[in-house]
């Protein structure tokens, strides 16, 4: 894989169960497992209506150097934007890279 094609530096985020120092309540928080050069591709978008508010999400597709550890429960933030990691799809015959079909917007992680 050439590394032109990776232009992006993205972390990628799993979720956690932490507890909270004051209150000692269990929360969900997430924390940077890796960050790792990527290439990120906007592939459509679209507007609809959640809760009465109108809501823009965008479908990317998240292109990254194999690993095994990624999963769809995981996010990807690259600057401001957070994707919903919702598919992976490695190339388990080269295991060059792996694919992460993404959106963003909406809930924003």
């Amino acid at each position: 894989m050439r590394i032109g094609a990776l232009n992006r530096l993205v972390s990628l985020q799993r979720k956690v169960v932490a507890q909270d120092q004051e209150t000692e309540a269990q929360v969900e928080t997430w924390v940077e497992a890796a960050k790792v050069w990527a290439n990120v591709r906007y592939l459509n978008g679209t507007e609809t209506i959640k809760a009465a508010t109108p809501t823009s999400i965008a479908k990317a597709s998240i292109k990254i150097r194999f690993r095994k550890d990624v999963d769809s429960t995981w996010r990807a933030v690259d600057g401001d934007v957070i994707f919903n990691i919702l598919n992976v799809l490695p190339d388990a015959e080269g295991r060059e890279h792996v694919f992460l079909a993404c959106e963003t917007g909406g809930s924003n992680g």
